[in-house]
């Protein structure tokens, strides 16, 4: 198992760490909100990020394996930013779009408009949820 671990430990960390936070945030939800939403174990958005948190442990990890000043590391790193900044960027102002649009649907004047689902609103990040998530990746990737 041991052998398994230290062979796969590049997978098995971030997923672990990914898979915690999302289950982290389904309980919070559970408890604040009294109901079972269940797209809160594999939907994006919310406090922290998931993905902050698994670029930086990945990064971390690599860092403290490889050297810091080896490509990969670099490579690892870069994508971090890459990901942390359409976390909070992209997929932010994404998500204000939807709920914009949204608004605008349940509008009264549009009667004729059909619409099938509303559009996802929780999809992007604040800079303090990318921050949180990107510390508790640095932690778990000087841990692991």
């Amino acid at each position: 198992m041991i052998e398994f671990y230290t062979q796969y430990r590049y997978l098995i960390v971030p997923f672990l760490t990914w898979f915690g936070i999302q289950l982290f945030k389904f309980i919070w939800d559970l408890v604040t909100t009294k109901k079972f939403n269940f797209r809160r174990l594999l939907g994006a958005g919310g406090m922290p990020s998931s993905h902050s948190a698994v670029v930086v442990a990945l990064a971390t990890m690599i860092g403290r394996s490889q050297g810091v000043t080896t490509p990969i590391f670099a490579l690892s790193v870069i994508f971090a930013l890459v990901v942390m900044y359409d976390a909070c960027g992209v997929r932010r102002e994404t998500g204000k779009q939807a709920h914009i649009l949204n608004e605008i649907i349940k509008s009264p004047g549009l009667k004729s408009v059909e619409v099938s689902e509303k559009l996802v609103e929780l999809v992007g990040h604040t800079p303090f949820q990318v921050f949180a998530g990107a510390v508790i990746g640095l932690i778990i990737g000087l841990i692991f």
